[in-house]
């Protein structure tokens, strides 16, 4: 898979506490001239990437981030906010807690606040794999393919673990067809975009990937 391909399929992600407008804009600007899927970005900055990319590039938000412990009304108003502002993709934590006490109609019921107050935009929702069962992330896999959801995702990139080749497997195998796979969090090399993308990965969470590409010799568009 060529590298243009690759970066077609990515998320290129800020999400690091502290970063600011002028890293953000950098960001955006890359993500034009390397062609990425989105940008995805804190919620604080989605109003002024939304008006400086006047859409070149879909903006990716975050809610419920990264803890997942806000109440389902919290991370509702989150969403209809990050909407109102003007963003195209939300990436939200499920209830974590919920999971590990099974209380999966509670899961079901967070998932569909936000879905509802996002209605019309992609809606991803991080399970978090690495602090799962196989059970628990099964569960979840039927959970996200009955929830209007359109992706599911495996990590914030801010717990223990990130993406790894059994879970998106797994996770590809155990959602229905029309829920997409985004491997997020530990995409380390080219090979890594390339061995998730072909385990039925369709998104890519990486903060790396530009400069990975440029490292390879990608020579990006020079348009912003």
């Amino acid at each position: 898979m060529h590298i243009s391909e690759l970066l077609a399929h990515c998320d290129h992600t800020l999400l690091r506490p502290g970063c600011t407008w002028s890293e953000i804009g950098a960001l955006c600007d890359e993500g034009i001239s390397y062609g990425t899927a989105s940008v995805c970005i804190p919620p604080c900055h989605v109003a002024a990437a939304a008006r400086y990319l006047h859409g070149r590039l879909p903006v990716c938000t975050v809610i419920g981030f990264p803890h997942g412990s806000a109440t389902s009304a919290v991370k509702a108003f989150e969403a209809a906010d990050a909407v109102e502002n003007g963003a195209q993709e939300l990436d939200m934590v499920v209830n974590l807690s919920a999971v590990k006490d099974a209380r999966w109609d509670a899961v079901s019921a967070d998932i569909a606040a936000v879905r509802h107050a996002c209605t019309g935009k992609t809606l991803k929702v991080i399970i978090e794999t690495c602090l799962l069962t196989e059970d628990e992330k099964r569960r979840l896999c039927r959970i996200v393919s009955d929830s209007g959801a359109e992706f599911i995702k495996t990590s914030t990139g801010f717990a223990a673990g990130g993406a790894t080749r059994e879970d998106v497997a797994l996770l590809r195998r155990c959602c229905d067809a029309h829920v997409r796979v985004k491997a997020a969090g530990g995409i380390a090399s080219l090979q890594d975009a390339r061995d998730f993308l072909a385990l039925g990965a369709d998104r890519l969470g990486t903060s790396r990937i530009v400069r990975l590409a440029a490292e390879a010799g990608f020579v990006p568009s020079m348009k912003k």
